[in-house]
């Protein structure tokens, strides 16, 4: 039986290759809005970030998110984001 290729994709970060499911796709929607992609199927312009707080903190500190998405990313999201982790640490 012919085995699945696992899609790789890369952290704007860190810029290494990760699986999806290692990642966090933050998505700028077509009505501008930015949202975070749990299903990883949401429409529009996504960038994937390592699933690491220290990262999360430095793609806020130096706006690397905002650039990947062309668009202001709110406090609020970088907060969701690092509370999700958290949670994920905890259930593991």
């Amino acid at each position: 039986m012919k085995q699945r290729k696992i899609p790789l994709r890369m952290c704007v970060v860190t810029k290494e290759r990760f699986e999806k499911k290692d990642l966090i796709r933050i998505v700028r929607t077509p009505e501008k809005e930015i949202i975070i992609d749990l299903t990883g199927k949401a429409n529009g312009k996504g960038a994937y970030v390592k699933k690491d707080i220290d990262v999360i903190k430095k793609a806020q500190k130096n706006k690397i998110i905002d650039r990947a998405l062309e668009q202001d990313v709110p406090t609020s999201i970088y907060e969701e984001i690092i509370n999700r982790i958290k949670k994920d640490g905890e259930a593991k």
